[in-house]
């Protein structure tokens, strides 16, 4: 599957599919996955050079592979899909940033602390972990290869990686995953009050509108049960020194990147936390790249400036 998060980003997905010959280039191979291109230049009525023309468009936009193999006629070219579906965020919710970063990939399982209280679970693309609703199973070794988890209430924490160096000054991070509530089976309409912290500091609280059920998440493995949860929302959380963001416009807390006090040397802990007093205490569910509809685990990029750098150059960087 493709996951394109901005429309900026789709553009070369929306040329290459702009003429209805390359629309039925694109059905005929997933029909048939042993088409050539002469085989497509028969079917469709064009010339060979026209053929070539538009699988190179294809194949430039990442939607078609060429694999060759040898035939009674010699050399045969023959084409295939590369993925068996898109999907296109129309919101860019991660804002571009053009400073320099660093960024890093962290499963779901790789928390370092949690309190978890029932309905729980967590589980590896191959199985659950232990029995679902016993919070011991997140102490288990297995968990580092988790794909999902869910919590009735409580909290979960990361150790994020800080790969600043000395000299360094963070200007902002990002944080994106695929997240949802957690109700007991599923209910698209179950509210879950989500607080955010960064080492110990309140980020602000996002209202996650349910746990989503009503359909087969599009990465889930096959033999995920039906019942249980299917896919999340793919969320931003952005920090800079305007305050704290969800998807870079709806803001949630006044923290800043400055109030928390970032540098090269130090630890960068977030928590997921759904208090059991709160007035929406609809758990939450955590997806990796195995769950869901979106194939990554939680995302972080730390941008940055060096403290050397010509005050040109920082004045270059600041936002408008």
């Amino acid at each position: 599957m493709l996951c394109i998060h901005s429309l900026n980003e789709a553009a070369e997905v929306f040329k290459a599919l702009s003429t209805s010959a390359r629309i039925q280039i694109m059905e005929l191979i997933y029909e048939n996955n042993n088409l050539s291109m002469n085989d497509l230049a028969n079917i469709l009525g064009v010339t060979n050079s026209a053929i070539t023309l538009h699988i190179s468009k294809l194949e430039s936009a990442g939607l078609v592979t060429v694999r060759t193999t040898s035939g009674k006629r010699g050399i045969s070219k023959i084409i295939l899909p590369v993925h068996d579906r898109i999907i296109i965020d129309m919101f860019n919710h991660a804002k571009e940033n053009p400073l320099p970063c660093y960024e890093d990939s962290i499963g779901v399982g790789q928390f370092t602390n949690c309190e978890i209280h029932p309905t729980c679970g967590i589980c590896t693309p191959k199985e659950i972990i232990g029995e679902l609703d016993d919070p011991r199973v997140f102490s288990y070794p297995e968990r580092f290869k988790a794909g999902i988890l869910w919590l009735g209430y409580g909290s979960i924490t990361y150790n994020l990686p800080n790969r600043l160096r000395a000299g360094q000054i963070p200007r902002e991070i990002q944080i994106s995953f695929e997240i949802s509530s957690e109700c007991p089976s599923y209910n698209n309409d179950y509210p879950s009050d989500i607080y955010f912290y960064i080492n110990g500091i309140l980020l602000g609280s996002w209202v996650s509108p349910g746990d989503f059920g009503d359909r087969k998440g599009l990465i889930s493995p096959s033999w995920w049960p039906a019942p249980l949860n299917q896919y999340g929302l793919l969320k931003t959380l952005l920090i800079n020194d305007k305050g704290t963001f969800i998807d870079g416009t709806h803001k949630i807390g006044d923290t800043t990147l400055s109030d928390l006090g970032i540098d090269y040397n130090s630890s960068i802990d977030l928590t997921f936390a759904v208090p059991k007093d709160t007035a929406n205490c609809g758990g939450l569910t955590l997806f990796g790249e195995d769950f869901g509809d979106y194939s990554q685990n939680i995302n972080m990029k730390i941008y940055y400036i060096n403290r050397h750098a010509s005050p040109e150059g920082d004045d270059a960087n600041k936002e408008e």
